[in-house]
């Protein structure tokens, strides 16, 4: 040990007894670090809540506002997937948007537009005024989409990373789960203003909270960036110095390759990125999750339940749990088979409901969570902004088209979508768990 200087060796360390690695301050400056982190996270992910109360807005809203503002089927089907319309936009615009004004920026505009979009929402007196705020809430959930998990994965430590960012699908179904069950109770203005209240937290929060290290270092911004490292991951030079130099590293490399358009995406080195990127979001909407969310009320009533209220309450208290997105298609479908051909009728709602409850909750721990953090990992910094609106918004562009056809989709074969994406992340998707963002898109993009 040196006294006069306070430090000791990393050999001196080595021959210690394990015990003595463990200081209380360490430890408490580690726990303290974490807390950032995680603080950090929570205010990202408040866009995630946001993007499931959209989401999970029309379903048991659709008999109210229907009879209040005197709208016909064909005028609520506008208004339910004019949603998926405005995301389309802000996933063309996200990519640019962030890498513009930063993560938090990006944001910022989402929660602007989202809490301009449910005032509209809550003041429309007509199909036009609500159609224009679901537009609204659909843009800014279109930039979430893109921004939550790229800022969550460019702040979080490695061995966190995973974890943190499945946060993102949870608080996305916590987000559409308790959107469903006030459905139920509150009045569909009310239910609106709802929606702005994670919003308003949010922008307060990113007062808080750093920007995204990895961003900062990209647009020059040197200072800031130790800064923001410091409080993510060390409060000295010592404890970043590694991560700094392999983050200053690889993007000393990509600023010797010329700035990323759509066309150039389609280059060798960049195409397995693409096609996980593209493939993952593919099957996750065509396997039917969002005709299922929108319409679930509609089905329960279909399926012979005398109110879509139990079928939706159960809905939105299994987006947490449960696994067989294959096995809850089939068991729905077969149990309208049976309603058709007369076969025990008095069993068909048990087995919808039981169907789509599996259905959903698998979806929320796999193909609903695992695109999103892979989407965030396999992009190199400086395609990111243009990958990410391209996966984006074949997502909402995917998100639109199975809400619109859904009653087609149901007559084709939803389970023969999930059973296909199986395959395709066994062939085709990597693993990135325990491996650095600069480590996973060397070894992809090589």
């Amino acid at each position: 040990m040196d006294v006069e200087n306070g430090k000791s060796s990393g050999r001196s360390e080595m021959k210690q007894p394990l015990i003595q690695h463990i200081n209380p301050k360490h430890e408490s400056k580690r726990k303290g670090l974490l807390k950032v982190v995680l603080l950090s996270t929570f205010v990202a992910v408040l866009g995630s809540y946001e993007f499931g109360s959209c989401m999970g807005y029309s379903a048991p809203v659709q008999a109210a506002i229907t009879e209040d503002l005197h709208l016909s089927i064909a005028e609520f089907s506008v208004f339910g997937s004019i949603l998926n319309v405005g995301a389309m936009i802000g996933a063309i615009t996200s990519g640019r948007i962030a890498d513009f004004v930063g993560r938090k920026g990006a944001m910022r505009v989402s929660s602007a537009f989202s809490i301009t979009g449910w005032i509209a929402i809550y003041f429309s007196q007509g199909a036009l005024l609500l159609d224009i705020g679901r537009f609204l809430c659909g843009y800014g959930i279109g930039i979430f989409a893109f921004v939550v998990p790229i800022y969550v994965a460019e702040i979080a430590p490695k061995d966190l990373r995973g974890g943190l960012a499945t946060l993102n699908q949870l608080m996305i179904v916590i987000g559409g789960s308790v959107s469903f069950l006030a459905g139920t109770v509150l009045p569909w203005r009310l239910l609106a203003l709802t929606g702005i209240i994670p919003c308003l937290i949010q922008l307060v929060g990113l007062v808080f909270i750093p920007e995204s290290p990895r961003w900062l270092a990209k647009v020059g911004y040197e200072k800031e960036f130790y800064n923001a490292l410091r409080r993510l991951h060390g409060d000295n030079d010592d404890d970043i110095s590694h991560e700094a130099n392999e983050i200053q590293d690889y993007l000393q490399t990509l600023r010797h390759q010329s700035k990323a358009s759509m066309l150039d995406l389609f280059q060798r080195k960049y195409m397995h990125s693409i096609i996980i990127g593209v493939g993952l979001m593919m099957f996750q909407q065509f396997g039917g999750i969002n005709g299922v969310g929108f319409y679930a009320s509609q089905t329960f009533t279909s399926a012979g339940f005398s109110s879509g209220k139990i079928g939706i309450i159960a809905f939105a208290c299994i987006q947490v749990s449960s696994t067989g997105t294959f096995l809850g298609c089939f068991i729905a479908a077969t149990a309208f088979l049976m309603k058709e051909h007369n076969l025990l009728q008095q069993w068909t709602p048990l087995f919808v409901l039981c169907g789509l409850l599996i259905f959903e909750g698998s979806f929320a721990v796999g193909m609903g969570a695992v695109p999103w953090v892979l989407m965030s990992e396999i992009f190199p910094i400086n395609v990111k902004g243009v990958a990410g609106s391209l996966v984006n918004l074949e997502h909402w562009f995917g998100a639109w088209a199975v809400s619109y056809t859904f009653n087609f989709l149901m007559d084709w074969s939803p389970p023969g979508v999930c059973a296909a994406s199986v395959v395709f992340v066994a062939k085709v998707v990597p693993e990135t768990k325990g491996r650095t963002l600069e480590e996973i898109q060397a070894s992809i993009n090589s």
